[in-house]
């Protein structure tokens, strides 16, 4: 169970955890995901909904939690569909200029399980980033997906693994959470890459400066309603960033 530092004051941010949610077209999912995160767990636990101007309503649904939980929920409305790696680095700039001790990154869609944030924050304790892994000590947690879609995967985190070096199991994943010192030491506004590529590119600029990586198992359930945001310009940008963070890190310009 998650608890707050008893020598820490309740509004005191230093301990606190902000979770990212970006969002587009998740109306169906928004609302129980937010009272299922903020229902668990303690005051301390914010969340930052960003949406970029979903035509289906989201941002309008995560209004309505923010009226009942004002000082738990933020939410950023983009002015068009701006891209997952975009979201995530103005989530982490807002986290890091209000002072939070923690950042979180978090699908909408209940493929990332609220129930797993608890033990990712106990994971990191003395840890610069923790990621939820889906297939940590060899074997595969994911549940719904075919069979292409889970070769794709698993064949992107050997891949990468094979060019970088980099000890992750699961470099592909988009559930896990940073120290806010992590992200200080990595500059933002060099990081442009979106979709499997981004976390890797994350992952990657954490351990190569340094930062203690721990996976924790999850399990992966497919999104049971609406529609995958994985596009095949997020696969191809992924297979040529390894390379160009390995060919960055030779030359020292990472």
């Amino acid at each position: 169970m998650v608890t707050e530092d008893k020598n820490s004051n309740a509004g005191s941010r230093e301990i606190s955890t902000l979770v990212i949610i970006p969002t587009y077209n998740e109306s169906e999912n928004i609302e129980r995901l937010l009272d299922s995160i903020l229902g668990r767990y303690p005051a301390w636990l914010h969340v930052m909904v960003i949406d970029d101007s979903s035509p289906d309503g989201t941002a309008a649904i995560v209004k309505g939690v923010q009226a009942r939980q004002p000082d738990r929920v933020a939410l950023i409305v983009r002015p068009s569909k701006l891209g997952l790696g975009t979201a995530y680095i103005e989530g982490f700039r807002y986290a890091l200029s209000t002072g939070y001790g923690r950042v979180m990154e978090m699908d909408a869609d209940f493929s990332h399980d609220p129930e797993s944030i608890g033990p990712m924050l106990e994971a990191m304790e003395g840890a610069d980033l923790v990621i939820g892994s889906r297939y940590l000590n060899n074997t595969v947690n994911v549940v719904n997906w075919p069979l292409s879609r889970l070769i794709l995967s698993k064949g992107a985190s050997i891949y990468t693994r094979l060019i970088t070096g980099m000890p992750v199991s699961d470099p592909t994943g988009g559930f896990k959470c940073f120290s806010s010192k992590a992200l200080r030491c990595i500059d933002l506004e060099r990081v442009h890459s979106q979709g499997y590529s981004f976390q890797i590119e994350m992952n990657y600029r954490v351990w190569r400066n340094g930062g203690i990586i721990r996976e924790i198992p999850i399990v992966f359930v497919d999104r049971t309603v609406g529609r995958s945001k994985m596009t095949r310009k997020n696969i191809v940008e992924a297979v040529w960033m390894v390379w160009w963070l390995k060919l960055l890190s030779t030359i020292g310009r990472l």
